[in-house]
């Protein structure tokens, strides 16, 4: 199955025109004509089967002749992630923590950070096309790069946890982790969190963990997190 992904659809439409862009991607690149059949989500688990019924490059309309809504992940995981020097590294993780499962993700900016602009217009691209390719009907939510000062002080549901490699009383992620149960994850950058950052996360009621015995860049830290999150949460 082939997934394409407009956010202004809803299931109150009986047909849908897409922008002029998709449009000329679904007619000219992937030669679809009239009676063709699309998948089509609006990144809000809703999920609508719909046939072309005109086969314009630039306006492209479909009729919809089904709907449904997927089920949605049993917990919210929330991962607040340094952005890495290398943007490619960031990205991958995008990729693979939407297909693996993840609710939410922020960009934090730490007093380690290598990297401070962060390009959210890819990202948002990055996290639609993994979305796309393992058939997930829901978009992850990328929230805008924030300071990590301003953002440990907001409010947080469910367990909270902070991954750092400080030699302090640190417990194990995976021993930690409940079936159903919603989780804020913070993962710092390359240099690690500062000892500020740490002490700051505990008194916000952040549990200090540990992701295993080695030392892991940041990207695959938060894969790791995002992995043991969804291992635990399997039927």
């Amino acid at each position: 199955m082939q997934l394409f992904y407009s956010p202004e659809i809803h299931k109150e439409q009986k047909q849908f025109a897409f922008s002029k862009e998709e449009s000329k991607h679904i007619v000219k690149v992937l030669r679809k004509t009239i009676g063709d059949v699309l998948n089509i989500t609006n990144g809000k688990g809703d999920l609508f089967t719909a046939e072309i019924s005109n086969a314009d490059i630039k306006n492209c309309v479909v009729t919809i002749v089904a709907f449904e809504t997927q089920k949605p992940l049993s917990y919210h995981l929330h991962l607040a992630v340094a952005p890495t020097k290398m943007n490619d590294r960031f990205e991958w993780f995008l990729e693979k923590a939407t297909e693996i499962g993840v609710t939410e993700i922020t960009p934090i900016l730490c007093d380690h950070s290598e990297r401070k602009v962060i390009k959210t217009e890819r990202f948002e691209k990055i996290l639609q096309a993994a979305m796309k390719q393992s058939l997930s009907c829901y978009l992850p939510k990328l929230n805008e790069a924030i300071p990590y000062k301003d953002f440990i002080k907001q409010a947080f549901r469910g367990d909270l946890f902070i991954a750092h490699c400080e030699e302090t009383d640190r417990k194990s992620l995976k021993k930690m982790l409940k079936p159903e149960k919603d989780i804020t994850l913070l993962i710092g950058p390359e240099g690690d969190f500062s000892v500020k950052e740490i002490e700051n996360a505990l008194v916000n009621n952040f549990i200090p963990v540990t992701l295993g015995e080695t030392r892991l860049r940041t990207e695959t830290a938060a894969i790791v997190a995002c992995h043991s999150v969804a291992f635990v949460n399997e039927i």
